[in-house]
């Protein structure tokens, strides 16, 4: 357990407003690491136009004296989710990462993300962590679509909802499933799916929580913003 290696993938399409906030609490979770484990970031910007090339070089230029941790960055040009996931996790696990964290780059993670995660795989090992996503904010939409959320959302142990945003597994189990798969929306619920199917130890969690932005404009045509949207156009007057 203490020679685990950890490597944080985040995709990143054009997030020049939410990667500096994103980065800044993925260091301060590896911070509450014990110095046994290591942990690096490893972001990977596909077909961005904007700055966020720039704001992933800043922050690794900052944490460059921190011997905890490193910012990496990849480049390329798919517009595949799936794809862009896959290369950064390949990467990370070539580079000696034996435990894969995803999150994404409009998301924020408590200082304990990864605490909870290696507590899990301490208290019964296990091959996969789903955990559960908390909403940054509210205020841009109705009552109603807050409500009809929550009545839908189990925020339990147990619970079995599949966020890209908060997914972490074996690198082993990884490879054995072949990985994500080449596609630009739900490549998390097919993962697990492989999970399953090939019979690996999956922990369905809400001490692993990430919180994540409420906005509607998605960057997955059927990601988390468009449920959000969707929610929203349903419970509108």
């Amino acid at each position: 357990m203490d020679d685990i290696k950890i490597g944080i993938v985040i995709p990143a399409h054009n997030e020049a407003v939410t990667i500096t906030k994103c980065l800044a609490a993925v260091q301060a979770a590896v911070e509450q690491l014990p110095s046994t484990i290591t942990a690096t970031v490893l972001v990977v910007l596909d077909s961005c136009s904007d700055d966020t090339l720039a704001l992933v070089k800043r922050a690794q230029v900052q944490s460059a004296g921190d011997e905890r941790t490193g910012i990496h960055y990849l480049c390329c040009d798919y517009r595949c989710v799936g794809q862009v996931r896959d290369l950064g996790i390949r990467h990370a696990i070539a580079s000696g990462a034996t435990w894969i964290a995803c999150t994404d780059a409009d998301s924020v993670v408590p200082p304990d993300w990864l605490i909870q995660q290696v507590a899990h795989i301490k208290d019964q090992p296990t091959d996969m962590i789903c955990g559960v996503v908390s909403v940054d904010s509210w205020a841009h939409l109705t009552p109603k679509t807050r409500q009809a959320y929550v009545t839908h959302y189990q925020d339990m142990m147990g619970h079995r909802h599949i966020h890209g945003a908060n997914l972490s597994f074996s690198s082993d189990a990884y490879l054995a499933v072949d990985g994500f798969a080449p596609l630009p929306c739900h490549e998390d619920v097919d993962l697990v799916k492989k999970f399953e199917t090939q019979g690996y130890m999956i922990t369905w969690s809400n001490r692993v929580r990430v919180i994540t932005s409420s906005r509607l404009l998605a960057r997955a045509t059927e990601g988390f913003a468009a449920f959000l949207a969707n929610l929203e156009i349903t419970n509108s007057p």
